[in-house]
């Protein structure tokens, strides 16, 4: 059955083997025994992709919700037992992703020896609804938690202030008021991302205004553009170890009262590994002096 999942989910033999680990044949062999078990074809073989059949996909949606159950009665013995025997689903949005990881992983590895994560990264939405269905145990935002959807626990970690990254050649007098910022020249991530959205709102900016900016799909995209002298942006601190090197750009401290988020770690209500979780959130705090 999981063998089938992946296989429709990839569309491709070869694309589906590599997600399970295992040769291109074993896993074809698999899935004839599986359509021989069900007396009729499940895939519509397309030369180099494959397609669901009507019976397929029916097969699908029931094997998708047997393997969750399965999933959910291993995760709650598993709890019983005190600690996770699988590694964690740990999920990150992309404006922490790349800077955090390189110093929490350490930290969690020193701390925390028996546990093994595996991490994905997505966008706020994604990792609510993963948190929901079950494909994600734990993961890192940068937002309040959303009044629908899953019924969460979230756990404070520190607060990441923003400063406002310039061209290098640009002055700027320091602390910079935000209010004062043109907005045709800030430089935005592009729709979907908290981030975008708690600049505009720093920045009070109408919905409008901020549609009308430059947009793009990461902050090293949109620092490349500053250090062009084609903008300006808002940084989180915690980019700018990494974005903020080599003198490609200046970084500016805000005006009172500045602008900043608050990075939580969130996990759904009555999990089973949350006291795991509580103790990934204090390695975290911990590593950053909280």
């Amino acid at each position: 059955m999981s063998y089938a999942l992946e296989l429709a989910e990839a569309g491709h033999f070869g694309r589906a083997a590599e997600r399970c680990h295992v040769t291109q044949p074993a896993l074809s062999q698999q899935i004839r025994q599986l359509e021989d078990a069900c007396g009729a074809p499940l895939f519509d073989r397309l030369g180099k992709s494959v397609r669901v059949t009507p019976l397929g996909r029916e097969f699908v949606e029931r094997a998708r919700r047997i393997i969750e159950e399965a999933e959910e009665l291993e995760t709650f013995l598993a709890g019983k037992r005190g600690r996770p025997e699988r590694a964690l689903r740990f999920g990150l949005i992309p404006t922490v992703a790349p800077y955090l990881l390189p110093e929490i992983f350490p930290a969690l590895t020193r701390d925390l020896p028996d546990l093994s994560f595996a991490v994905s990264e997505s966008r706020t939405d994604a990792l609510i609804d993963g948190l929901g269905d079950g494909s994600i145990d734990v993961a890192l935002i940068a937002t309040d938690l959303p009044s629908g959807g899953p019924k969460l626990v979230a756990a404070e970690l520190f607060a990441d202030e923003f400063v406002l990254a310039t061209p290098a050649v640009e002055p700027a007098g320091e602390p910079v008021a935000l209010a004062g910022l043109a907005s045709g020249r800030l430089l935005l991530l592009d729709e979907g991302h908290c981030f975008r959205d708690q600049a505009i709102a720093a920045c009070g900016l109408e919905r409008e205004a901020g549609r009308r900016t430059f947009a793009a799909t990461s902050l090293s995209t949109i620092v490349e553009f500053v250090a062009n002298g084609q903008g300006v942006t808002l940084l989180p601190s915690i980019a700018l170890r990494k974005e903020a090197t080599g003198g490609r750009i200046a970084v500016h401290a805000l005006q009172s009262p500045g602008a900043r988020r608050m990075l939580r770690l969130v996990w759904r209500d009555g999990a089973p590994y949350a006291g795991v979780f509580a103790e990934v959130a204090g390695v975290i705090r911990g590593m950053r002096g909280v």
